[in-house]
């Protein structure tokens, strides 16, 4: 799978397309994405996905004040994602910005869908809306007659839509194996070992500090993790949150002790799967009653089992 951010277009070469933020790459996305490949392979076609960074809930919430929407995948991650899934050929990043969200829908047609993806077939969400204001619908994409456009339905697991709201809200209620059956896949996060206070070494309890992209996450709280590196799997404790005892910071920052390691992790990159949430984030009285808690979340993560 090859990437294209920015301003680089793909090589002109006919497409099928689809078009989405995938946020998550849940169990609707995959439906979605496997009839693409179904479709490209049919034509002759290259199949390719569209995406926006930032995400456009995300950047109209930043211009008008607000708190964006909880992100359940920073890019790096959606990326590895969508090329685990094997039905994509090429990524279109789009970068997400205010002259962008000025482009008409006709303008995002004829730009982004005829000029650099020279598409010939386009599959869509049923909610799918294009364009400044959110002018282009379905029926404006499939009235061109130059490539031919298809929706897909929703899909639904135990009678509820799979959508990246559901598994936020899941994941936000720490409600990790129903999330899983949503999305297909367990929750997780990646990033580099960075240098951090080196409190846990100080508590008896050494850390690896996961370096995020700063969104706002669906996600906090105590953890039984599984971590992935060079030095293979193992399972750990994990805390994402604001660290509210020692800092309370506006970040959420990711820690995760890995049970049984010692070792020099910084600058390792290492895939963190959520398996089973132990407990809220709580704040302290102070470092005694933190080092106690934490060595009952390691035994807690240590012994926790899959039913």
């Amino acid at each position: 799978m090859k990437i294209f951010p920015g301003d680089t277009p793909p090589p002109a070469t006919p497409a099928a397309v689809t078009i989405g933020n995938f946020d998550g790459v849940h169990l609707g996305h995959l439906h979605i994405l496997q009839r693409l490949r179904a479709e490209a392979d049919a034509r002759g076609l290259a199949a390719a996905a569209v995406v926006f960074e930032p995400q456009p809930a995300e950047f109209f919430a930043r211009v008008s004040g607000r708190e964006p929407p909880p992100r359940l995948t920073p890019l790096r991650d959606k990326l590895r994602l969508l090329r685990e899934s094997g039905c994509v050929d090429a990524v279109r990043v789009l970068r997400f910005n205010r002259a962008f969200s000025q482009m008409s829908a006709e303008g995002f047609i004829d730009t982004v869908l005829r000029r650099d993806l020279h598409t010939r077939y386009l599959l869509v969400g049923d909610d799918f809306r294009f364009g400044q204001g959110r002018a282009g619908d379905f029926g404006l994409l499939a009235a061109q007659a130059d490539f031919v456009t298809e929706q897909t339905p929703s899909i639904l697991i135990a009678g509820e839509r799979a959508s990246s709201t559901a598994v936020r809200g899941l994941l936000q209620a720490g409600r990790l194996d129903e999330a899983r059956r949503v999305s297909g896949h367990d929750y997780t996060l990646s990033g580099r070992v960075v240098h951090g206070k080196k409190l846990g070494r100080t508590l008896g309890c050494p850390t690896a500090n996961i370096h995020l992209p700063p969104h706002r996450y669906a996600l906090s709280g105590v953890f039984a993790v599984e971590a992935e590196g060079r030095f293979g799997t193992r399972r750990g404790a994990a805390s994402f949150g604001f660290n509210p005892t020692v800092d309370g910071g506006a970040v959420q920052k990711l820690e995760v002790h890995l049970i049984g390691f010692s070792g020099n992790l910084y600058g390792e990159r290492l895939t963190v799967r959520f398996l089973h949430k132990l407990r809220d984030e709580e704040k302290f009285s102070g470092l005694d009653e933190l080092r106690a808690r934490i060595h009952e979340d390691i035994a807690a993560a240590r012994n926790w089992q899959a039913v």
